[in-house]
C-alpha cells in the first residue's frame, strides 16, 4: 500500500491540466472562485475514475472514431490553455476571462484531461493489495487518492494566489508563463506518446 500511496503522491503533484488550472484560476480570479472551480475538478477526476472502475473508458475509447475524436478534443483543449499560459502577457493570468469557470468548468476539463485517463488507470488497474475483496480495494483506493488529491489541489489553488499577490518583474512572469505551458505541452505529449487518449 505504501507503494501505492507514493505513486499517487507523485502523479497528482506533478504539473498537469488540473492543478496547472485551479493555480490559474486562483491567480487570475482569487480563492473563492478558484475553490469553485477545483470543486468541479474534484467531480471530474472521480467521474474519470469511476469510467475507469467500471470498464466505461476503456469501451468508450476502444471504438477507433470516438478515440479520434476525444483524442482531438482533449489535445486542442490543452494546446488552446497552454497557448493562453504561454502568451497571456505580462502578469501571471494562466486564464483570461471575464468570468471564472465554475464547477462545470473543472468536470470538463476533467473529462477531457488524458492525464486524468491516465492516472486513474494506472491506479486501479495496478497497486493491488487486497486481492480476496475487490470492491474493497477499490472503495479503499477512492478514499486514499481523494485524501490526497484534496490538499494537493487545494495547495496548487493556493500557490496561484499568492503569485497574483506576489509584484514580480514582467520578465519573470513571463518565464513563469513559458514554464507552465512547456509542461501542458509535456503532459499532452506524454498522453499522446502512451495512448491513453
Amino acid at each position: 500500500m505504501l507503494a501505492f500511496v507514493t505513486a499517487i503522491f507523485f502523479l497528482i503533484i506533478t504539473p498537469g491540466p488540473g492543478v496547472l488550472s485551479a493555480a490559474g484560476v486562483g491567480s487570475g480570479f482569487g480563492f473563492r472562485p478558484g475553490l469553485v472551480y477545483v470543486t468541479g475538478l474534484f467531480f471530474g477526476t472521480n467521474l474519470v475514475a469511476l469510467a475507469v472502475v467500471f470498464g466505461l473508458a476503456g469501451l468508450v475509447l476502444a471504438e477507433p472514431y470516438v478515440r479520434t475524436i476525444l483524442l482531438l478534443a482533449s489535445t486542442a483543449y490543452l494546446f488552446y490553455l497552454a497557448g493562453r499560459i504561454a502568451f497571456s502577457g505580462s502578469r501571471v493570468a494562466f486564464i483570461e476571462t471575464g468570468k471564472a469557470p465554475g464547477i462545470g468548468g473543472g468536470i470538463l476539463l476533467q473529462v477531457l484531461n488524458p492525464k486524468a485517463y491516465a492516472v486513474n488507470t494506472a491506479f486501479f488497474s495496478g497497486f493491488g493489495f487486497l486481492p480476496s475483496s475487490l470492491v474493497a480495494e477499490v472503495a479503499i483506493k477512492f478514499v486514499i487518492i481523494n485524501a490526497i488529491w484534496i490538499p494537493i489541489h487545494l495547495l496548487w489553488l493556493y500557490a496561484g494566489v499568492i503569485l497574483k499577490r506576489l509584484a514580480l518583474q514582467p520578465r519573470t512572469h513571463r518565464a513563469i508563463n513559458i514554464a507552465m505551458a512547456a509542461a501542458m505541452l509535456a503532459v499532452v505529449g506524454l498522453a499522446l506518446a502512451s495512448g491513453i487518449v
